[in-house]
């Protein structure tokens, strides 16, 4: 059964303002989690976006029917979020610019473009024939929301793709295999994409065994989360000019300053933003606005991963 009126906090103005009219039995307040809570029942809390899970104890003392998180991950919340409470990721809200970024890295890599941006920049003209993406073997390692949306980016590509998730099946698009296939798999790739949720069986999935079986050259980009690879075997096969990297997410995070992964010329790193784009702001808000919908009319909400 439904209700007539509920609250619901977000942890900014730039949401509240993407939120747009407010509909009827709606109530919208601001709260960034660092303050005392404006409401003892908060029937939809948002946490801020990239805070980690230090923002959930603010949670303890409120009684929340909701946590709508701005991500997609939700590692470490399971064990932050106070009993009690049921826990939703922000599964439609950026897969596809997940997937915008995964596909921007792949072709600056092959096709050199930090180079040639290095070379204008010295006011030189440096011609250099480099890798295509066509015709090349893409390994996408996670099969999820956003792996499905590489997928479907690279089809104008003409490349082969291989995906992989936790277990072997088989859907419309033929053959999924299983992530316990990788040992078979990686040599045949000349770019492996990760995408997979960071676990107990993803930590430091990327590590050096992993990395040895590829072949010289081959390109890794991890668009997933950080602790997903094993920083030091990054660091030593990009070093040694084995393999190229481009990598979204790292361990530790931030990279510190100076760190020497920012200096191989074959490594390219962005600062975790492959859901920061344009269109995070629109689609969270559709997302909110739909769960608090669903909640005046009584039903369940969407993409619930914890409850505790």
């Amino acid at each position: 059964m439904g209700q007539n009126h509920i609250l619901v906090s977000v942890p900014d103005s730039a949401l509240r303002e993407a939120f747009g009219a407010v509909p009827d039995g709606v109530e919208l307040v601001e709260w960034d989690m660092a303050g005392p809570p404006p409401a003892a029942d908060i029937d939809i809390v948002v946490p801020p976006y990239m805070a980690g899970t230090g923002p959930l104890a603010a949670l303890n003392g409120v009684a929340a029917r909701l946590v709508q998180s701005q991500s997609i991950g939700y590692d470490g919340v399971a064990d932050a979020l106070p009993a009690g409470n049921v826990f939703a990721n922000a599964v439609s809200v950026h897969e596809t610019s997940t997937a915008e970024l995964a596909v921007a890295l792949m072709l600056a890599s092959q096709r050199g473009l930090p180079e040639f941006v290095r070379s204008a920049g010295r006011g030189t003209w440096e011609p250099l024939r480099r890798e295509s993406l066509a015709d090349r073997t893409v390994l996408i390692v996670g099969y999820g929301g956003v792996g499905k949306a590489i997928e479907e980016r690279l089809r104008g590509f003409e490349t082969t793709v291989v995906r992989v998730a936790s277990r072997a099946r088989e859907d419309a698009g033929g053959h999924v295999h299983g992530i316990d296939e990788l040992p078979s798999l990686l040599p045949q790739a000349d770019i492996v994409v990760v995408g997979v949720p960071l676990n107990e069986a993803t930590t430091h999935l990327i590590d050096n065994g992993f990395l040895s079986l590829l072949q010289d050259g081959a390109l890794v980009v991890n668009v997933s989360r950080g602790a997903v690879a094993d920083t030091d075997a990054l660091l030593d096969h990009a070093s040694r000019g084995r393999l190229r990297l481009a990598l979204d997410v790292t361990d530790p995070e931030p990279l510190p300053d100076g760190h020497p992964l920012f200096a191989l010329p074959n490594v390219i790193v962005t600062p975790h933003v492959g859901g920061a784009s344009s269109a995070m702001m629109p689609r969270m808000a559709r997302l909110l606005r739909s769960q608090a919908e669903r909640m005046l009319r009584g039903e369940e909400p969407l993409n619930v991963v914890v409850r505790t």
